[in-house]
């Protein structure tokens, strides 16, 4: 399964079905289960596929992402049989390490389920471990849909005022998350280590002891080497907290995005205003005390700490990757990124950009492309992101 890398990607990883809604289908749905615009105000637990529909149907009229577990398994099934799909790798490390894969750094992978599917859509030269002693299948559903998207049926009449991905989840293995006995010995060699995957977890008890085995792996990593952590929607919010407390004195970098940004603080973000945006992270800051916060946004990607200025490479690096999967989706040549490494950036997060660092001293801003697509790829930038962060970060720690 590979020799040693001076990468490690962890801690999970799936398969997804990614599909992408249409109005036709949803509001058939909504006459067949009798859903009114009246339930869409407040989140609700996700057991059946009338949850489901619920639950969608709240974050398209806000425009918003997120990721929920699904207590029904075949529900997942059968709202993915309404759609066309296709079947992919998930998870932030797995996609994280093709996207590295395609920058030429090679990585290895820590995963707890391996199938057949796995096996055969990752590259040959992307290694792995995996603590799953037999094969097992559990899909995730990624649903994507595009600005614009109505759903008119009853009294319910809503329109997406943007595009975004969701991602509902009944995993077992990620909400086991069992450890390698060798991760450590793959950490001792590392200059990376990416930490993602927690959120999936859903027993406490479970979770700590997790925790607390990953801190004697993570003993063997050499100094210097820069570790990662990617934050996500936790499918038991409350243990966010937890994770963090075990492991804020071991992260040189924490990662998250807008939606994650705004459930910490509770409230909406103008990610426009330079005042708004300065006073968030000052907040999240205070809430997540780690040497560099990196904050990726559909606008613009900024570093966070005193180390702020020494990631500028991997924040371009970063934004160009995620911006190329959102024009491109998986088909991207290296044509392509250097196409769009010439594209205009984003006017208004340029002026952005600069007024946010007149504010704070160590923040680095790096402004999103201007980009006009009419079926844009909305699932996996975030990780997209990650890969290029990485692979940037790689590429400095071998010179």
């Amino acid at each position: 399964m590979g020799a040693a890398s001076r990468v490690v990607l962890g801690l999970g990883g799936c398969v997804d079905y990614e599909l992408k809604l249409t109005a036709g289908v949803l509001e058939r749905l909504v006459a067949e289960y009798g859903i009114g615009a009246a339930e869409l105000a407040a989140p609700v637990p996700v057991s059946g596929e009338r949850d489901l529909v619920v639950s969608i149907l709240g974050y398209v009229a806000r425009g918003g992402g997120g990721e929920h577990y699904v207590a029904s398994a075949p529900a997942l099934a059968t709202f993915a049989g309404r759609f066309p799909h296709r079947t992919t790798l998930g998870g932030t490390s797995v996609r994280a390490g093709l996207v590295m894969d395609r920058l030429g750094v090679p990585s290895t992978l820590h995963l707890v389920s391996v199938n057949d599917t796995v096996r055969l859509l990752l590259p040959s030269d992307i290694s792995y471990i995996s603590s799953g002693v037999v094969d097992t299948f559990y899909p995730h559903l990624i649903v994507q849909y595009d600005r614009g998207l109505r759903i008119r049926e009853g009294d319910l009449d809503i329109t997406a005022p943007f595009p975004n991905r969701l991602i509902y989840v009944n995993d077992p293995a990620n909400g086991a998350m069992l450890l390698t006995g060798d991760l450590g010995d793959r950490l001792r060699a590392a200059s990376v280590f990416l930490i993602s995957g927690f959120n999936a977890m859903r027993d406490p008890a479970q979770l700590d002891k997790r925790l607390a085995t990953l801190r004697d792996h993570m003993r063997q990593l050499p100094p210097g080497a820069v570790t990662y952590f990617e934050d996500a929607a936790y499918h038991e919010p409350a243990f966010s907290r937890r994770v963090r407390d075990a492991l804020l004195d071991a992260i040189d970098v924490y990662g998250l995005n807008e939606d994650e940004m705004q459930a910490y603080l509770g409230r909406p973000v103008d990610l426009l205003s330079a005042s708004e945006v300065a006073a968030a992270l000052t907040a999240v800051r205070a809430l997540i005390p780690v040497p560099t916060l990196v904050l990726h946004t559909k606008y613009w990607a900024v570093a966070a700490g005193v180390r702020a200025a020494e990631f500028a490479g991997a924040l371009d690096t970063g934004t160009l990757m995620a911006a190329t999967r959102y024009c491109h989706g998986d088909d991207f040549t290296d044509d392509d990124v250097e196409r769009l490494r010439r594209q205009p950036r984003r006017a208004e997060s340029v002026a952005f950009a600069a007024a946010l660092h007149e504010r704070a001293g160590d923040v680095h801003c790096v402004p999103g492309f201007a980009l006009d697509v009419e079926n844009p790829t909305t699932v996996g930038l975030g990780d997209t992101f990650v890969g290029g962060f990485l692979a940037a970060v790689a590429r400095e720690e071998r010179r």
